[in-house]
């Protein structure tokens, strides 16, 4: 029914939706993903945290960083590989970035491996829509794909989303990864019926 050329579409609309935003409103929806989060039992127990680092038009997530960092948590962040795989090293606070690739701020700690996602108690996923089954729209490269195949069932994957962006039906193939659960600045948490 749906094609790669509808995902095309999709993640078009939604990346002009998104460059619509000031940047007021994705820093308060940065400061509301991070409130709710930090109150998810999972994350609240949490010992390791695999997380991102926002992008230009995402929601902001360098608060909710810091605020895990500074709570005792353990933080992984992503590098892109050459091969488009997702490299994992610590986050030791924001002068532990350094401008990386597609102009993704990356940490500079010695890198844990492609693997080390699978130590993650908590994943949070960035994610241009996520819909009620936990099928998630991405920004094409298959990235984030690859890494949560990696991540047991059993491990509470997150995507971080604006309102509007958790929909009823999303295309999807047979290599997308499911998430577990979005959350959204204003309905907060969301746990996704269809997800493994």
């Amino acid at each position: 029914m749906h094609d790669i050329r509808s995902k095309a579409a999709l993640r078009a609309e939604l990346l002009a939706n998104r460059a619509e935003l000031s940047a007021d409103v994705r820093s308060a929806a940065g400061r509301s993903l991070r409130d709710t989060l930090l109150e998810v039992p999972e994350v609240e127990m949490a010992g390791t945290v695999a997380a991102y680092v926002s992008l230009a038009s995402e929601p902001d997530t360098q608060g909710l960083l810091f605020a895990l960092w500074k709570r005792g948590t353990y933080v992984l962040l992503p590098r892109v590989l050459p091969d488009g795989e997702l490299d994992w090293a610590s986050y030791e606070g924001p002068d532990s970035l350094t401008p990386g690739k597609f102009g993704l701020l990356e940490p500079t700690e010695p890198a844990r491996g492609v693997e080390a996602i699978a130590s993650a108690d908590v994943v949070l996923v960035p994610a241009l829509a996520v819909d009620r089954t936990g099928v998630r729209l991405g920004r094409g490269g298959g990235s984030y794909d690859r890494a949560l195949a990696r991540v047991s069932p059993a491990v509470l994957s997150v995507a971080l989303l604006y309102e509007g962006e958790l929909v009823d039906t999303l295309p999807c193939e047979p290599h997308d990864q499911r998430v577990r659960a979005a959350v959204t600045p204003e309905s907060g948490l969301h746990l996704l019926r269809g997800a493994n």
